[in-house]
Parts: C-alpha cells; sequence; structure tokens
C-alpha cells in the first residue's frame, strides 16, 4: 500500500473516527538511520503530537535489517515526537526483499528477536514497540517461531497478515492460525488480511477469537467499512448506510494534501481507485485511468466540475 496510504490518506481514514490509530507507510532504513528530514517529510503528523488533522493517532513504521540503523532511526523519530514504533517483518516486494527487508526476515527468527530487542532497548519503556508479520516465507507454520522472537524481543503486540510471503496477495488466508498464535503468545496479536466486507471481518473474529484488527485495503475500498466494524466491536455507536460519494472524498484528500506534495497526486488517486474497483463498489477505473492531473479525474466523476470547466475554456480552444 506504499504510495497510497500517505499523510492525506490516513487524515481522510481519520475522519470516520471508527480506527484506533494508524500506522505510517514504511520508511526503510538501509545503509543509514532515517534522518529527521525524511521522517518529517513523510510522517507530518510528528509536528503535530502524532495525530492527523482528523485527531487519528499515527505510529512510525520502520524497515530494515540492520539492529544497530532500526535503532538509532527510532529514536530519532521519538526524539521528534513518535508515540510508537512499528516493525515492518511483512512486505513481500521483491526490491524491498533482495535488500534485506521486509518479509525477507521472516527466514531469520533469530534477527526478528535482535531487531525488535535493540529498539525496544533503544527507546524509552512508555513507548510501545510493535511488529508486522506474514506467516511465513513459504510455510505457514513459520509464524510460530516468529511471533515468539518477536514477543521474546519485547513487542507489545503483534499483527499478523495470514499469508505467506510467496502468496502475495493470492488466496486464500489462513485465519485459524492467528488464533493457535494468539493462543500461544501473552501479547495482543492482531489479525489481517482480507477483512474487505463487515461478513469476513465477522468469520475472521470467529476463526481468530482476536479482539484486534487491521484494515489495509478494505478501508480504501470501502470507506464506510471501519465505521461498520466499530459498530460491530462495540467502538461506535450505528450509522445509517450510505453510498460513497467519491468526488467528495477526492476533494477532501486534495484539502490535505499540500502543495508541495501535490506532484503525482492523479496517480496516487488512481491507484487508491483502482484497490476501490477491485475490492470495492468503485465502478468507474476504466474511464478516469487516463487522466492525467486531479481536476481531470474530478471532471470525469463530477458533473457540476466538468461543467465548471467547460465554461472557463475559451471557445477557440474547441
Amino acid at each position: 500500500m506504499e504510495g497510497v496510504t500517505d499523510a492525506p490518506m490516513r487524515a481522510l481514514q481519520g475522519t470516520n473516527g471508527a480506527f484506533t490509530f494508524a500506522v505510517s507507510e514504511f520508511l526503510r532504513v538501509a545503509h543509514l538511520p532515517i534522518s529527521r528530514t525524511s521522517l518529517l517529510r513523510h510522517v507530518p503528523e510528528l509536528r503535530s503530537g502524532c495525530r492527523t488533522p482528523t485527531g487519528l493517532p499515527v505510529q512510525v513504521q520502520l524497515l530494515g535489517g540492520d539492529a544497530g540503523l532500526m535503532a538509532e532511526s527510532a529514536v530519532t523519530a521519538v526524539s521528534l515526537g513518535a508515540t510508537a514504533i512499528d516493525l515492518n517483518f511483512g512486505c513481500p516486494a521483491p526490491t524491498v526483499n533482495r535488500h534485506d527487508g521486509g518479509a525477507t526476515l521472516l527466514r531469520f527468527p533469530h534477527r526478528i528477536r535482535e531487531i525488535v530487542g535493540a529498539v525496544r532497548a533503544a527507546v524509552p519503556a512508555n513507548v510501545p514497540v510493535s511488529a508486522k508479520m506474514r506467516l511465513g516465507w513459504d510455510h505457514v507454520d513459520a509464524i510460530f517461531e516468529n511471533a515468539s522472537m518477536a514477543a521474546e524481543g519485547g513487542a507489545a503486540w503483534i499483527t499478523i497478515h495470514a499469508r505467506t510471503r510467496t502468496q502475495g496477495y493470492a488466496p486464500p488466508v489462513y485465519w485459524p492460525l492467528i488464533g493457535q498464535v494468539r493462543k500461544q503468545l501473552r501479547i495482543p496479536v492482531v489479525a489481517n488480511g482480507d477483512i474487505r466486507t463487515v461478513e469476513e471481518f465477522r468469520r475472521c473474529r470467529d476463526e481468530t477469537g482476536c479482539r484486534h484488527f487491521m484494515l489495509g485495503r478494505g478501508a480504501l475500498a470501502d470507506p464506510n467499512l471501519a465505521a461498520r466494524v466499530a459498530t460491530d466491536l462495540g467502538l461506535a455507536e450505528p450509522r445509517p448506510a450510505s453510498t460513497i460519494d467519491w468526488p467528495a472524498q477526492l476533494r477532501q484528500l486534495m484539502e490535505w494534501t499540500p502543495n508541495g506534495a501535490s506532484y503525482g497526486l492523479a496517480k496516487r488517486w488512481k491507484q487508491w481507485l483502482r484497490i476501490a474497483a477491485a475490492y470495492g463498489t468503485f465502478t468507474r477505473f476504466d474511464e478516469i485511468k487516463r487522466a492525467t492531473c486531479p481536476l481531470e479525474l474530478l471532471s470525469i466523476l463530477d458533473e457540476t466540475i466538468r461543467d465548471e470547466c467547460l465554461r472557463d475554456i475559451p471557445r477557440s480552444s474547441f
């Protein structure tokens, strides 16, 4: 979800008051610790108490294989105001995996413990350190050792995507294994993977026994999903069913996008709407997929904007 769950999207997802917190896009720690400049650019919420303009708490996620550099990066993040650090051991992207990051660490359980332990030891005790992982690289039963190693390293909780790295996002998801890990550990386990509808959420809850859930593509595909899940969990009052006003969603997203970050905005919007078309009810992706700027994309979806644009074009332009 890199490139779409940026700060403006986190602000948008915070409007419904349904999420407990959001996690930043991962910041990759390669040959040097993450700089203050990079942290503030990618997680601007650090300037405002680690909350979005809509009040949603945001946690900083780091990705990398060098325990020392990860710890130094976490210390820098906390010095800027980070209130929690999440460690990514789940990204399946080949480029990331080839450079000792993300899901590649699932093949080396003791390194997971080392990295979690180094970050845990480096940041203040009141700053939780968590880990996000998949079931394994190519075998689902790897999750038992990897989860134990994260817990031994001091993880406050772990989030498990119920697939292996080799699966990518292909079916099936193995929710019952998350439930087995939950019974094994003494720390909270967050269930993740293919929670795209309320019905799937209920199945996941039943099969895992979990009380905590992470929504990813499902929340992007259906902006109303988080509120309905929160209602089912007893965290929010029921709301009347409503259709999704996609132009209004995009206008809100633009409102929270600073001018300096507007480059490539149409590309990020299309990345989001592609997910909504694949996993949700957005049906007009073929119409907008060739749009080259935000205004063009909006004008395709919103007749009012299109009419205003046509009025502003000189007749000689036709």
